[in-house]
C-alpha cells in the first residue's frame, strides 16, 4: 500500500476509515513517548521519527540526505507496521520487547528484524509501545547506529 503524503497528517487522511485511529494513535503515543530529540516527518512512504540532521549532521548512510531513521509506522495491504531500528540493532531491547510482548497481548508476537506486524488495528498494545518508544535516547540510537555502522 503506497501512499504519498507530505506529512504524517496528510498520511492519516488517506489512510482506509478502520486504519485512521490505530495509525493515529500510535503516532500520538510514540511521539509523547520518545525522548527529545527526535522529529516526526514523512519517509519512505511511512510516517517516520528520525534524528535530523541538526542532531546527526552525518545523515542515513545509505543516503546522507535523509535524516537518520528511528521508527516508522506504516498501514501495509493486510497489517499496520511499526519498524523500530532500535529492535533490530540492540539485541537486549529486542529481548525485553519479545518477553514483554505476552504480557500485553493475547496475540501471538509478528515480528520481523525491526518489524512488528499488527493484523488487527483493535488488539495494539499501545502501553507496551509506549514504554519501548522511551527505551533510547537519540545519544543511544546514534551510538548504536554508529557501532553497528563500523562492522
Amino acid at each position: 500500500m503506497k501512499i504519498e503524503a507530505s506529512s504524517p497528517e496528510q498520511y492519516i487522511d488517506q489512510l482506509p476509515e478502520d486504519r485512521k485511529q490505530a495509525v493515529s494513535e500510535l503516532k500520538r503515543v510514540i511521539a509523547k513517548n520518545l525522548p527529545k530529540g527526535f522529529s516526526e516527518t514523512v519517509g519512505y512512504g511511512m510516517i517516520a521519527f528520525v534524528v535530523p540532521h541538526s542532531l546527526y549532521p552525518k545523515g542515513y548512510h545509505c543516503d546522507p540526505k535523509l535524516a537518520l531513521p528511528f521508527i516508522n509506522i506504516a498501514s501495509q495491504k493486510n497489517f499496520i507496521a511499526l519498524y523500530h531500528m532500535g529492535l533490530y540493532a540492540d539485541k537486549e531491547l529486542h529481548d525485553w520487547f519479545v518477553n514483554e510482548y505476552p504480557k500485553h497481548c493475547k496475540t501471538k508476537l509478528d515480528m520481523g528484524k525491526s518489524c512488528i506486524r499488527f493484523k488487527k488495528p483493535d488488539q495494539i498494545p499501545f502501553d507496551l509501545i509506549a514504554e519501548l518508544a522511551t527505551k533510547m535516547s537519540v545519544a543511544d540510537w546514534v551510538s548504536i547506529y554508529e557501532h553497528n555502522l563500523q562492522r
